[in-house]
């Protein structure tokens, strides 16, 4: 009986701490470096200090992002075939900042349009196994935040 009330214990307070940390898998997520400072897709929505949504109405949209067909063109380029991350890139042991894909868009956060063509204020290049278009877009418009905020007007340097 003690066995069992000790397991019974036990495994609520493991599936608690899973939930507080917010990893459900092991692998990792899609994550960039800009200005010193790791931005990186959260797991659960609340856990995110930054929040942004995509729409298909270029109307709604406070930013508005191109896919390109080629790196040359782009202002941001995600290139990853290989099997392992960079070593140092997104480092775990510092707090990465994270962004969270709104279903629902509140006013005060930026609402993406994705697009082929047309006018942008980013464009962007994705070739990769573990980050899609809407991951690129909400990372590098997340990271705005940080760019502005540290005194840079345009990205100038992101790793993975």
């Amino acid at each position: 009986m003690l066995r069992f009330n000790l397991l019974a214990s036990v495994v609520p307070l493991a599936v608690a701490a899973v939930f507080a940390r917010g990893e459900f898998s092991p692998g990792s997520r899609p994550c960039i470096e800009v200005a010193g400072t790791a931005v990186q897709i959260a797991t659960l929505s609340w856990q995110a200090q930054r929040h942004v949504s995509f729409t298909s109405d270029p109307s709604r949209a406070t930013v508005r992002v191109q896919i390109s067909d080629s790196a040359a063109a782009a202002d941001f380029t995600v290139i990853d075939d290989i099997d392992s991350a960079e070593a140092g890139a997104c480092n775990a042991g510092t707090a990465a900042e994270l962004v969270a894909i709104s279903t629902r868009p509140q006013a005060s956060e930026p609402v993406i349009y994705l697009s082929a063509n047309g006018p942008a204020d980013y464009r962007i290049f994705v070739q990769s196994k573990s980050f899609s278009v809407r991951d690129a877009a909400a990372l590098i418009v997340g990271a705005q935040d940080t760019i502005v905020r540290d005194g840079h007007h345009r990205l100038e340097a992101a790793s993975l």
